[in-house]
């Protein structure tokens, strides 16, 4: 299940040590941040999938009143639509098969805190109608119950959708929207805040042993910060990542950068991705930017043929993660491998799991 519970910890930190950069963006998110933690108003969050949407719930959480109390995180579109109600609110031993014994949901388990429910627009239809019973009443029932209890819980939703759409289309209710979105925060794209990469990118190596951090030439961070980022954070988050593996303790140049964004693109024409994966990946609102040509043998120089197919297979790994937003089982899928291979190929290079 793609959830998360943590106790908020606030103990004074900076901010800024959350919401990483310099940029006019980046100072206008703090801000906003820090206003709507000042209430108990329900937020909803829009921006690009991978823009850090989760980590401003937390910090909008940490920076209230009830930055003591529990941050619970669910993801409505990757909770089997069965499921979903149970998670939520909780069911009684017996209530459906399978249900062994009593669950407490996260409203409960949120009592007192905030819940975060990502990727609200995926939310069953028939369950928009029941959030909303509990977001007006501020109570739940569990599945196989009749017990009302009240919850006193902040909530924060979030969606990369256009909520507008989907409204018009009747897949969204409108009143439900009113209810989440008292404050509307909007979460900038990576793009839009370039000046904010080599900080991130510091921030991202942090933690890293010396020898695993790399190093970027003044051409390679210009190459960097003229990058579309489609992922956004989670896609630089991922090229550091990459970067360290392959290239650890070294000093990369813009061909360098330029392979690691998209070693697919240099080693065209071959197809690297089954058609239906390339199918999803020509869907992305641009081109992507032509690539140089690949690497090719030096006279008397062999080019490593095995590390640059460790590099289009780590890269496609990170890509199928970023469109299956982390769910395993689905980015096997899109890269035609057994769930278990990916699992592996995932231990091989060091590849942690995600959350959407």
């Amino acid at each position: 299940m793609e959830t998360e519970m943590t106790v908020g910890q606030n103990n004074n930190a900076a901010l800024e040590t959350l919401i990483i950069g310099s940029s006019a963006a980046a100072a206008q998110l703090r801000d906003m941040i820090r206003r709507v933690a000042r209430s108990n108003a329900s937020v909803m969050l829009c921006g690009p999938s991978g823009s850090g949407k989760e980590l401003v719930a937390r910090a909008i959480h940490d920076e209230g009143v009830r930055s003591g109390k529990a941050f619970s995180a669910i993801n409505c579109g990757a909770i089997p639509g069965d499921l979903i109600e149970s998670e939520l609110f909780g069911h009684e031993k017996g209530s459906f098969t399978g249900a062994h014994a009593r669950r407490i949901g996260h409203f409960e388990a949120s009592e007192g805190g905030t819940l975060f429910l990502d990727e609200i627009g995926d939310m069953r239809f028939d369950m928009q109608v029941k959030l909303l019973r509990v977001l007006e009443e501020r109570t739940i029932v569990r599945v196989g119950s009749s017990d009302v209890k009240a919850v006193d819980v902040r909530v924060i939703s979030a969606t990369h959708q256009d909520l507008g759409a989907a409204i018009a289309d009747g897949k969204f209710r409108e009143d439900l929207f009113f209810r989440l979105g008292v404050v509307v925060l909007q979460v900038p794209s990576l793009a839009s805040r370039a000046e904010d990469i080599p900080a991130l990118i510091r921030h991202f190596q942090r933690k890293m042993p010396g020898e695993a951090k790399c190093r970027f030439d003044a051409d390679a961070m210009a190459l960097l910060m003229q990058h579309r980022w489609p992922g956004n954070v989670r896609e630089l988050r991922n090229f550091v990542e990459r970067a360290s593996v392959l290239h650890g303790g070294e000093t990369l140049g813009a061909n360098d950068v330029a392979i690691l964004l998209n070693p697919t693109a240099a080693l065209a024409p071959r197809q690297a991705v089954p058609s239906s994966f390339a199918a999803v990946q020509a869907s992305a609102d641009e081109p992507a930017p032509a690539m140089p040509h690949a690497k090719a043998p030096a006279p008397g120089r062999p080019i490593d043929l095995k590390r640059e197919i460790e590099t289009i297979e780590l890269e496609q790994i990170h890509v199928a993660l970023d469109l299956a937003d982390g769910i395993i089982s689905e980015a096997a899928r899109l890269l035609t491998l057994k769930r278990t291979t990916l699992i592996e190929k995932m231990r091989k290079y060091g590849v942690q799991q995600q959350a959407a």
